[in-house]
């Protein structure tokens, strides 16, 4: 079948169109790849990520899978090992704990196993993140889980150029990949982007988003958007502020959060996990280690509290990250 591609250049797209253009683009170009996840056929996804895919691919390439994430993660697994590219969606990505057996002791180790003659192209994505009033079913960010295990890389992308760029890159990477969407960002009017025609963002590089001489915030996601309110509020109290957004969790570019702090001499890093075990913690621990003699002021973390994300949107917004927190964050370090 000859598919025509229709690229909008010129008309700015949300977080959730540039997602749904990169599946579309990446099907159209490779015959081998298939999609897979809960409603994602017929329905078109949960939050319509898949919308048309079905009518345009068919069935066996846009796959109605039941709800079993642990199904799903193995049945993604048994395709790549048979010559396809799979796109895994996860309905909600607080329920990949279901298929967390299939994910880490088979899918991440299977390049190890077999000393690196196999490996799977599958990419697992799908909605996280709180601040909507999810509730502590639908509001996880359980990256660190999967930073954990050797094998996978972990991505989190903050704007809709680097969510088109960064799965399209995945998706051609050859290893088992997982992007955390932030739901949030889905269809965020003030962050949509005119994006190129053709192109990919590199995993493993962080991107700064705002140059600064004094303090470094180093974040992912929707905190990003956080850490650069928090740099307009303490520049009119006369600090510059420099923000790293990461982008890649694994691989992780340490080189780009160095050289910042090597011109600020202070860092705060922001994410929206616990903060036990979050992956803040080990951006931190390694900003100890590498960065250590840069270091003016010790570094600190502002991270979600160590709790399920409440449904009241109050007791959510005392528990999440916010700019208020940041700014108080970056004010001590600043002070030290």
């Amino acid at each position: 079948m000859s598919i025509v591609l229709e690229h909008k250049t010129g008309t700015k797209r949300n977080f959730l169109t540039a997602i749904k253009e990169a599946i579309r683009e990446e099907m159209a170009l490779n015959p081998d790849m298939v999609c897979m996840g809960e409603d994602i056929g017929l329905l078109g996804g949960a939050f319509g990520v898949t919308e048309g895919l079905l009518a345009e691919f068919g069935r066996a390439r846009v796959i109605d899978a039941p709800i079993s994430e642990a199904l799903i993660a193995g049945a993604a697994t048994g395709m790549a090992l048979n010559g396809k590219t799979v796109m895994m969606e996860l309905q909600f990505i607080d329920f990949i704990s279901c298929g967390f057996d299939q994910i880490v002791n088979t899918m991440a180790t299977f390049s190890y196993r077999t000393a690196g003659e196999v490996n799977l192209p599958i990419v697992m994505r799908g909605p996280a993140g709180a601040y909507g009033g999810g509730a502590l079913y639908h509001s996880q960010m359980n990256e660190a889980w999967f930073c954990n295990s050797p094998g996978l890389k972990v991505l989190c992308p903050s704007t809709p150029y680097d969510a088109k760029g960064l799965l399209r890159s995945a998706l051609r990477d050859g290893n088992p990949v997982l992007i955390y969407e932030i739901k949030e960002l889905y269809r965020k009017r003030d962050i949509e982007q005119e994006l190129p025609d053709d192109y990919t963002v590199p995993i493993g590089k962080a991107v700064v988003r705002r140059e600064g001489a004094d303090l470094t915030l180093v974040s992912y996601g929707q905190n990003v958007y956080h850490c650069l309110e928090a740099a307009e509020v303490l520049a009119k109290e006369g600090s510059s502020v420099e923000v790293i957004d990461l982008r890649s969790l694994v691989p992780l570019d340490m080189d780009a959060i160095r050289a910042s702090i090597a011109k600020t001499g202070r860092v705060v890093v922001v994410n929206e996990a616990p903060m036990t075990c979050g992956f803040a913690g080990e951006v931190v621990a390694r900003i100890s280690t590498d960065c250590f003699e840069l270091l003016d002021a010790p570094p600190l973390r502002v991270t979600r509290l160590d709790t399920p994300v409440p449904w009241a949107k109050t007791l959510e917004t005392y528990v999440l990250p916010n700019t208020e927190k940041v700014v108080a964050a970056a004010r001590k370090v600043l002070e030290f």
